[in-house]
């Protein structure tokens, strides 16, 4: 029985630190040791990205589609505008924007660089496109996201002292029809404030749809077999009735992508990790949703919404969000319904949201993400408390029994029926449970794991210091002092459990803290100082515990 858990011991720790290893390793753009070789992706073809047809599930019948990717269009020029969290470019083509960077934000890879949301190279493609198309097959063309509009005069930089920055585009007249569009930054903000104003200068209504439109290339991180993607890369779309749906880019490509299709609310997004861009539409509006292949490694996500008929030289606005930015869970929770769901913790969500909620309070309290870390451990250790001292007690009287065991091992080695038979004897006798120290491993490991996600797809933490040389908890330690201050915790942690009465598994309870150690070099800080911490506070209570059972070494 004592090499039966020993065994499960060692299978628990071992596989856990093996899926953190490779979550990490992806976390980190590595590919999975259990993913077969990729093949490499093909660059994604220049986005001319056409709009979905939306009529059939908008109720107002078939409408025309925009042109073709690939279409000629005239030439555009680049926009650029600075304001206190973003550097974005627009393309007058379309008024879109198709360049952002996050200063705020270092790029995971180089850290010399600010995090790349939205942009547009010949290996990347992502941008935020809208424009308007008709509500019928056959009718004339109206501006859209190829039309290549004017820019109004305004400032670039959102100077000090100044809330606002506006950014207007205006389209030419097409069929009688302008387009203009404003996008409004707001200081402290990542959510866009986007008009959308239609103008009819034909002598007839005007019926037409608003798309807004999300185009991405289909590259996303490895996967592993034990805990799937690190975090979800794609589009998605959130309904009331559906609520949040993610889409596969593989679903997309075989045609085979399931969502919601229409609806009178919801919002459409392109999730990453850390990051996410979404289109938002808050008033109750009958609208339908879109995924579709628009070229080679080029998909789409766009939403649509049928206008009120827009009267012979009149003005219709039409007010959406373009938010752009962090997956700060509480900030999207305010913005839309279900917008804090594209933060991703994976199979784990039901446990990680609650640890998050908990550490987001506790930072709110103590200002600092690693003492709130700290804080969460003391906490965790309090509601396990009596569990783990059952454990404790368990494995403090293994150590009290163990050289009855091993005399009995040397004792009955030829015979190991008997062997097992005297053990289990002794174990009766002494109100032992072989197994005793195995529940609160078993039923921690999920918290650790939940911990775990919520360090990884916690943006908070993401350049979040702690203390001196701890400058960004979402890392690695940059000195290994954590690591090995894990490390000396973890020997003198076994050196306080009973010795397994086998010598080879008392050398492998040596060697393996010291195998794993090596796997927390690269681990983030955060999740390092969580495993130290619960390392101090063990060892504190298995102490007393050995203490009372009369126990020392």
């Amino acid at each position: 029985m004592n090499d039966t858990r020993r065994a499960v011991l060692w299978g628990v720790f071992s596989v856990s630190l093996v899926m953190l290893w490779d979550g990490w390793s992806k976390h980190n753009g590595q590919p999975s040791m259990f993913d077969p070789p990729k093949a490499v992706t093909a660059p994604v073809q220049a986005s001319t990205a056409g709009v979905p047809v939306a009529g059939a599930a908008s109720a107002v019948g078939a409408t025309a589609a925009l042109p073709a990717a690939g279409a000629v269009v005239p030439t555009s020029q680049k926009v650029e505008i600075t304001t206190d969290l973003v550097r974005a470019t627009f393309d007058t083509r379309g008024g879109s924007l198709v360049r952002m960077a996050l200063p705020r934000y270092k790029d995971e890879h180089d850290a010399t660089r600010p995090v790349m949301l939205f942009d547009q190279t010949t290996e990347r493609v992502y941008q935020a496109d809208s424009g308007l198309i008709p509500r019928l097959a056959g009718e004339a063309a109206l501006p859209n996201h190829l039309t290549v509009m004017n820019l109004l005069p305004g400032p670039r930089t959102l100077a000090d002292g100044q809330n606002a920055l506006t950014l207007t585009f205006e389209s030419p007249e097409q069929g009688g029809v302008k387009l203009r569009k404003s996008y409004t930054f707001t200081r402290g903000d990542y959510a866009v404030k986007v008009r959308h104003e239609v103008v009819n200068g034909t002598a007839a209504p005007l019926s037409a749809q608003l798309y807004l439109q999300l185009s991405r290339d289909g590259a996303v991180p490895s996967s592993s077999v034990f805990m799937g993607p690190a975090a979800f890369t794609g589009p998605a779309v959130y309904t009331d009735k559906a609520k949040f749906q993610k889409i596969e880019f593989a679903d997309i490509e075989k045609g085979k992508a399931e969502h919601e299709k229409s609806a009178d609310n919801g919002w459409i997004a392109m999730v990453q990790h850390h990051f996410v861009g979404a289109w938002l539409v808050g008033a109750q509006q009958e609208r339908s949703f879109q995924s579709k292949r628009e070229g080679t490694n080029l998909y789409s996500m766009a939403m649509t919404l049928p206008l009120a008929p827009v009267a012979a030289g009149a003005t219709q606005a039409v007010e959406s969000t373009l938010y752009a930015g962090p997956q700060e869970e509480k900030k999207l929770e305010a913005l839309a319904p279900g917008l804090e769901l594209v933060k991703d913790y994976g199979w784990v969500t039901i446990l990680a949201k609650p640890l998050f909620w908990l550490l987001d309070k506790l930072h709110g309290m103590i200002g600092n993400w690693g003492w709130a870390i700290v804080g969460l451990v003391v906490l965790l250790k309090i509601a396990f408390y009596w569990l783990n001292a059952s454990a404790y007690r368990s494995m403090g009287k293994m150590k009290a029994v163990n050289p009855k065991v091993m005399e009995i091992r040397e004792r009955y080695k030829a015979d190991p029926q008997k062997m097992q038979q005297e053990m289990m004897r002794i174990y009766r006798e002494e109100k032992v449970n072989p197994l005793g120290g195995c529940l609160p491993i078993f039923v921690q490991m999920p918290f650790f794991i939940a911990l775990y996600s919520v360090l990884l797809a916690s943006v908070e933490m993401r350049g979040a210091p702690w203390i001196g040389w701890i400058t960004d908890l979402s890392v690695q330690d940059p000195y290994y002092i954590l690591p090995a201050l894990m490390t000396l915790s973890t020997l003198f942690q076994t050196w306080l459990n009973p010795t397994p009465p086998d010598p080879m598994q008392a050398k492998m309870m040596w060697i393996m803290p010291l195998v794993f150690s090596v796997m927390f070099l690269f681990f983030p800080a955060g999740l390092v100082l969580y495993w130290f911490v619960n390392n101090l506070l063990a060892i504190a209570q298995q102490w007393m515990i050995n203490r009372q059972l009369g126990l020392n070494r």
